[in-house]
């Protein structure tokens, strides 16, 4: 969790690119962060540097051939020759570091420096300087570039918006990723879910006495000390996989995934339900906000789909279906419409999901988790490949920990979570055959006797409570009464 001073900052930075005319919220977090990655390389060479100095090991510089590109080197430059110097020779570096075939210099290729001018780029300089990011641990690191993202509220033309980050870290909570997983989201956006799965193994695997806690309980420093080199290697290396079909969404995933600690993370960009994505399964874990809205074209469509739709949040579903291997687990974010919608590709989707799944759980979400940029009622999914569905739990969400207005005022950060994730890993000990209970199981045959619904409000017993209510004569004399009296109290006034 950020202090208010480094929240702070970043606000100062907002304002810095907005009042210079850099409006649009993607194009800013694009361009802060370069300049954050830019500091980030200078911090971690120094820091290389003084471990060399202790060890006498010999290391290669990567601005051995440009030493004139690191931060340190330039920030204290006048605007208009930093705003050059910049511009025409630290983001062409920036643009090329990890050799011409790696992910990360394919897409950072035709990426633009678009800073206008000298002044905006020394006050924001100064800034990042003022953070002091070097001496943060890398939780707090990963921390502010997260808090920078949160600035992301605008809705994308295809149903995309930004999953916030408590919901995120109950779905991980609830598939609890272990090390030697592979873990995907096909619709990344920010890649929140893997980095919110990076941190979950570390903390794991990290000894308690290790973990530390701030000032608001929330805890940090997973250091992962029970994880062998080996281990770690996979971790980094061999786990994470994230597809968005965004260019500028990419770019933002890999300095966030950086950002966490990982250096050399997997991003592609890729529609994964066109024909163009390879949907054999190899994923043990898939968490993941797919868009809800839009559609794509017949020819664009993978073989691989059975269901004749062009919906994406159905296409989605089947998507993940198919990549994960038998055993595999996943948590998806859906639209309320998907769980009772009657058309044959929501019927097939959900007889898919029942019979050649375990479905089990399905969380109905309040409405208003995803404003202020989208009211639209959701549910969490969450099934294991390749087992059969005896009985589904259902939970009815109420709280997230925050009002469910525009403001989404802060009220405890955690609402229902804490007894959702408890319920959920209890869920096959205890008698939950109460229906008018906020969670509960249904048999998989009364599902089927309901067309395949998964609404909650299929199953749920409402309690409605009797009011008795006076008779009429007696409301009827109340009525006149308090009549009399306004008549008296209009007459006592004129006098």
């Amino acid at each position: 969790m950020l202090d208010s001073d480094l929240k702070s900052k970043i606000n100062q930075l907002w304002d810095k690119f907005w009042s210079s005319g850099i409006s649009n919220p993607l194009q800013a977090i694009e361009q802060m962060s370069y300049l954050m990655f830019m500091k980030r390389l200078d911090d971690d060479e120094i820091s290389r540097e003084k471990n060399v100095q202790l060890s006498k090991e010999e290391y290669e510089s990567i601005f051995k051939d440009c030493p004139d590109c690191r931060w340190s080197n330039w920030n204290n430059m006048a605007a208009d020759e930093m705003l050059g110097h910049v511009r025409d020779k630290v983001f062409p570096f920036l643009r090329d570091l990890g050799g011409a075939n790696s992910l990360y210099s394919r897409y950072m290729k035709d990426a633009v420096f678009a800073i206008p001018t000298g002044s905006l780029l020394t006050e924001a300089t100064k800034i990042i300087d003022d953070m002091h990011i070097k001496d943060r641990n890398l939780d707090t690191k990963g921390d502010l570039y997260e808090y920078l993202l949160s600035e992301l509220k605008t809705s994308g033309k295809n149903g995309q918006f930004r999953t916030p980050r408590h919901i995120i870290q109950m779905m991980v909570e609830l598939l609890n990723p272990k090390i030697g997983e592979t873990i995907c989201d096909p619709a990344c956006g920010t890649a929140g879910f893997l980095v919110n799965s990076y941190r979950h193994i570390l903390k794991s695997n990290t000894s308690p006495d290790l973990i530390k806690i701030d000032d608001e309980g929330i805890e940090y420093n997973f250091k992962g000390d029970k994880l062998s080199k080996e281990e770690f290697k996979f971790l980094k290396n061999e786990s994470l996989y994230g597809y968005d079909f965004d260019q500028t969404m990419v770019r933002i995933s890999l300095m966030n995934l950086m950002m966490h600690g990982i250096s050399n993370p997997y991003i592609d960009q890729i529609n994964t339900i066109s024909v163009r994505y390879d949907q054999r399964p190899q994923y043990n874990i898939v968490l993941a906000n797919p868009p809800f809205k839009g559609s794509i074209n017949k020819e664009e469509l993978s073989d691989d789909f059975t269901i004749n739709t062009t919906k994406t949040e159905i296409l989605f579903l089947e998507l993940m279906y198919n990549i994960l291997t038998i055993g595999g687990r996943c948590a998806v974010i859906v639209p309320q419409g998907v769980l009772f919608g009657n058309s044959k590709a929501h019927k097939s989707i959900r007889m898919k999901l029942l019979e050649e799944c375990r479905l089990d759980a399905v969380i109905s979400m309040p409405s208003g988790v995803f404003k202020p940029y989208a009211g639209v009622s959701t549910g969490i999914l969450i099934f294991t490949k390749g087992e059969p569905t005896e009985k589904v739990w259902f939970y009815d969400m109420e709280a997230d920990g925050y009002s469910l207005d525009d403001k989404r005022t802060f009220i405890d950060g955690k609402g229902d979570i804490s007894d959702i994730i408890e319920k959920f890993n209890q869920k096959n000990e205890e008698d939950l055959e109460d229906r008018k209970a906020k969670c509960f199981v249904v048999p998989l045959d009364e599902i089927k006797e309901n067309d395949y619904s998964l609404s909650i409000s299929n199953y749920k017993e409402i309690e409605y409570e009797e009011i008795e209510y006076e008779p009429p004569e007696v409301i009827k004399k109340k009525i006149l009464d308090l009549e009399e009296k306004i008549i008296a109290g209009l007459k006592d006034l004129e006098i």
